[in-house]
């Protein structure tokens, strides 16, 4: 019976945003959390671009040491010969190659350049030469897919297999789909290509989550793997995208699903340290009625509620908060506090390490430590959190590569 897995773009499609963004260091804690949370690829750069470079390869690093758990690393590239041969020389061998099959970002975005002919051909003479370069993973994406003609994405997809890509990336980029139109579209696409399918859905309309499932439903209805994209808490272009966690609890947890698996080793106890951190990052708090992780997911006031959470918790709780990693009580320090950052000094850190259970074989390791969290504090602009100061400690030469951008 073939499965779902999960492939998070938070440190593509969301940091590409408008008005939000991350710093490498904080792309790469989002990798450790998800390679901790099973998740299995992250779409985690554009490797053409010279300013990821030393991201990337540190991220490469920590991959190889086993720092990312079994977390696949991908780039995002147009399907274009020219970006995947910029792409190579970064090291990444999972690459995702887009391009739009819509007619109207054929004819509106390409204004004659290339039309749906060109574009396959194009795209075709992409994968060929990734695979000629031994790109191991090859994805093709067919932007704007949920308003395109499906006789033309079933031509596209069908050569982009012949070609040697691995996975179809049917992307609902304006979240123009309803559950039922994807579920349909997409196991038509699946009987016919015989393909395992991404689904990249878009939140416009508020279906990110219900359209990925029922294009996932689709997918493995027809017969081959299902890929969900997602990202963190939601977010990305516009309205955002299909949310991680909301996704995993409707396979886990809907009416339904139950014949659906999924196909990674998911520890939902990460989760709510992964929203947590990922709000922090980008600046952006968490909804009080976000799914799961909000302030009010798991909170009851009404006399009727309150009651009947109290005698059985399955009352007005469809899971528990326990499976998610949220503790019962929070601490908060108060009166005297002692941090370390960009200004820090080499008692406070010895202090702050002490308190994370850290200690240093000597005062040059300790002076290397500090020198790197006095960068990464100016990097990332806000204190550094306890698990980036745990991370900072335990991989320094991959921390100081990756705060290193030489324009």
């Amino acid at each position: 019976m073939p499965v779902i897995h999960f492939i998070d773009v938070t440190n593509r499609d969301a940091a590409q945003a408008a008005r939000i963004s991350l710093a490498k260091l904080q792309k790469t804690m989002i990798n450790v959390y998800l390679g901790q949370m099973g998740v299995y690829q992250s779409e985690f750069a554009f490797p053409f671009t010279r300013h990821e470079l030393n991201y990337i390869k540190a991220n490469l690093e920590l991959q190889e040491m086993g720092a990312l758990g079994s977390l696949v690393l991908e780039g995002w590239c147009r399907a274009m010969v020219s970006d995947v041969a910029k792409s190579w020389p970064s090291g990444v061998r999972h690459l995702n190659l887009s391009a739009s099959v819509s007619d109207q970002m054929i004819r509106n975005k390409y204004h004659g350049r290339l039309d749906r002919r060109k574009i396959i051909e194009e795209m075709v003479e992409a994968v060929a030469y990734a695979k000629s370069q031994g790109i191991q993973t090859i994805g093709v994406n067919g932007e704007d897919a949920s308003r395109a003609d499906m006789g033309y994405v079933a031509e596209f997809c069908g050569r982009a297999k012949e070609a040697g890509a691995h996975r179809f990336r049917y992307c609902d980029t304006l979240g123009y789909d309803s559950p039922m139109s994807i579920y349909h579209r997409v196991r038509s696409l699946a009987e016919q290509v015989k393909m395992p399918i991404e689904l990249h859905c878009h939140n416009d309309l508020g279906m990110g989550v219900a359209d990925s499932v029922a294009g996932a439903m689709g997918a493995i209805d027809g017969g081959v793997d299902a890929y969900i994209n997602t990202s963190i808490n939601g977010l990305g272009e516009r309205a955002g995208q299909a949310d991680l966690l909301g996704c995993l609890l409707a396979v886990k947890f809907a009416q339904g699903l139950e014949k659906y698996a999924i196909g990674d080793n998911i520890d939902l106890k990460v989760a709510y340290r992964l929203a947590r951190y990922t709000s922090y990052a980008f600046g952006i708090p968490l909804p009080i009625n976000q799914p799961g992780v909000g302030a009010n997911a798991f909170a009851h006031e009404a006399g009727v509620h309150a009651d009947g959470a109290l005698k059985d918790r399955r009352n007005y709780e469809l899971y528990d908060y326990e499976l998610l990693g949220i503790p019962e009580e929070e601490k908060v320090h108060s009166g005297r506090v002692i941090t370390t950052g960009e200004y820090g000094g080499m008692a406070g850190l010895k202090y702050v390490y002490a308190r994370l259970g850290i200690s240093f074989d000597s005062d040059v390791q300790a002076e290397s430590v500090l020198e790197l969290v006095r960068h990464a504090n100016g990097h990332t602009q806000l204190p550094l959190t306890e698990d980036e100061l745990r991370f900072i400690a335990q991989y320094p030469e991959q921390v100081r590569k990756i705060l290193t951008v030489t324009p």
